[in-house]
């Protein structure tokens, strides 16, 4: 034993000479070179390499690190053994992710990306602007060196917008309104948001399947159309107008498109904004993907038709349309002008992935200009309660399917319903009252249809009599006021006629 000891001594102290010696023999910088050319050679050899994603960039929150961290949660689940689970703020879902120092393979185009979450105890707290946490975080990506080009070009711009896809539709939608006076809160931010659960979805709004599937597919073109509209160098924008009578269900279509497309809502209310430039300040605070929406649009503001000719005496000169520059920056009401600049506009294009939907009641009061393609690229009619809604309705209220209702019923509603002219809020308010009786839900709705139908006959029997009528007084007195054939003195003519007439009144 004693001369094991005395070996390993006389070789710990051979290696202490020989450092010594190539100290001596090769200076520090020539050590420092070598160094490098063996790493670069073993790197050379070595078939993987590897990146890091910190959690935080400097002092700022790097955003790739929150995107891979969200993109990962949706396989965590499924493949590693050691989660975590959060919920985050405004969100209705819980998600999962990795754990500590725990391991994920993904695989993206037949490539495989092996991912590692670390995470480290910080040494020490530097100078910030604000604390940084004890612990350091961050993932290291390791992939093959032939598949670097894919992962950069491809793969991480695929996490963003899968990310991004996954935060919609685990946050709440938010409702935006924008504040009374143009007042502004402590960021500076001009609109109140509060979570937005509308429960309306395509699938349960009572409109005609064929048209639901147009406005559902034309949605979707919008939604995944980002390099259609960078090529033709249009605005990424789209413009929807409702129009038709109340109660057809104008409102339950906008929540359905938000809810379709995981879109926040921003409820411009035109009445609380003072001017042009008010307006412009409102949609530059708008963030993509939201739905920009002016109810009634016909009630805010002065936006009559200018096509149709005004008398001298009937114009206001206050109005909005007739003061010329009265309305702009230091004005006090919002022009028509203001409000097609909004809509398609130069400001209009300060934001991306976003819908303008104006409602009315009165489609013939606004003017063409506010109508034409580019501004309300598509018109939707809100029309009464046709019959494939009224499926709908008896399968939301009742839960009755078709060939639950006997033949003798379901014919009778059809052959009734248009006539009624009742819209969807009627026939649910109808529903609403006997949902417990289906039974006496269904007589009574049929009862109601009926009566309504027989009520509008009437009414259109009723018009077309004093139509009639009105017809037949006007041919009378164009009749007294023309001359009778072979009079050369129309006016003695025109006398000796009303005097006929006078005799046989008598």
């Amino acid at each position: 034993m004693k001369e094991f000891w005395t070996s390993l001594a006389s070789l710990m102290g051979l290696l202490a000479f020989s450092q010594g010696i190539l100290h001596a023999i090769f200076p520090p910088e020539l050590r420092f070179v070598l160094l490098k050319l063996l790493t670069r050679a073993f790197q050379w050899f070595f078939s993987y390499c590897y990146f890091d994603i910190t959690e935080i960039d400097g002092v700022n929150t790097n955003e790739l690190y929150n995107a891979v961290q969200l993109y990962l949660s949706s396989s965590a689940s499924i493949t590693a053994n050691r989660l975590s689970l959060t919920r985050a703020r405004n969100s209705s879902n819980f998600t999962f992710g990795l754990s500590n120092n725990e391991c994920l393979i993904d695989t993206f185009d037949g490539v495989t990306a092996r991912w590692e979450h670390v995470v480290t105890q910080r040494q020490s707290q530097t100078y910030a602007w604000r604390p940084l946490p004890d612990e350091k975080r961050g993932f290291t990506l390791r992939i093959k060196k032939k598949d670097k080009a894919l992962i950069l070009d491809s793969y991480l711009d695929y996490i963003m917008e899968k990310a991004n896809e996954i935060r919609r539709k685990n946050q709440d939608r938010l409702l935006y309104t924008n504040s009374r006076g143009g007042a502004l809160d402590s960021r500076g931010y001009p609109w109140e948001a509060v979570p937005f659960k509308h429960p309306s979805t395509f699938d349960t709004l009572a409109m005609d399947p064929a048209k639901k599937a147009e406005i559902m597919a034309d949605l979707r073109v919008f939604s995944d159309g980002q390099s259609f509209y960078q090529n033709t160098g249009r605005a990424w924008k789209r413009g929807y107008l409702l129009y038709g009578p109340p109660g057809t269900g104008k409102s339950s279509m906008i929540a359905a498109m938000a809810n379709y497309l995981g879109y926040d809502i921003y409820d411009l209310e035109l009445t609380e904004v003072h001017n042009n430039s008010e307006l412009r300040k409102l949609l530059m605070k708008t963030t993509s993907k939201s739905i920009i929406v002016i109810e009634d649009i016909d009630c805010s503001i002065n936006l009559t038709n200018r096509t149709k000719p005004i008398s001298a005496a009937g114009r206001d000169p206050l109005s909005p349309d007739l003061r010329g520059g009265s309305g702009e920056d230091g004005g006090t009401s919002i022009t028509l002008s203001g409000l097609l600049n909004f809509t398609d506009g130069l400001w209009s294009c300060c934001g991306s992935e976003r819908i303008f939907v104006f409602t009315t009641n009165h489609i013939e009061k606004l003017d063409p200009a506010l109508l034409r393609s580019g501004r309300m690229d598509m018109h939707i009619y809100m029309s009464f309660c046709s019959f494939p809604a009224l499926k709908i309705l008896l399968k939301n209220y009742l839960g009755l399917n078709e060939e639950e209702v006997e033949d003798e019923n379901l014919k009778e509603l059809e052959e009734v319903i248009d006539e009624a002219q009742m819209t969807p809020a009627d026939i649910s308010e109808v529903l609403i009252k006997k949902k417990r009786d289906k039974g006496e839900a269904l007589s009574d709705l049929l009862e109601e249809l009926k009566n309504r139908a027989e009520r509008n006959r009437e009414q259109m029997a009723a018009r077309e009599k004093n139509s009639t009528e009105m017809e037949e007084e006007e041919q009378e007195k164009r009749a007294l006021e023309s001359p009778k054939e072979g009079c050369e003195i129309p006016e003695k003519c025109s006398k000796g006629a009303d005097e006929d007439q006078k005799e046989k009144l008598n």
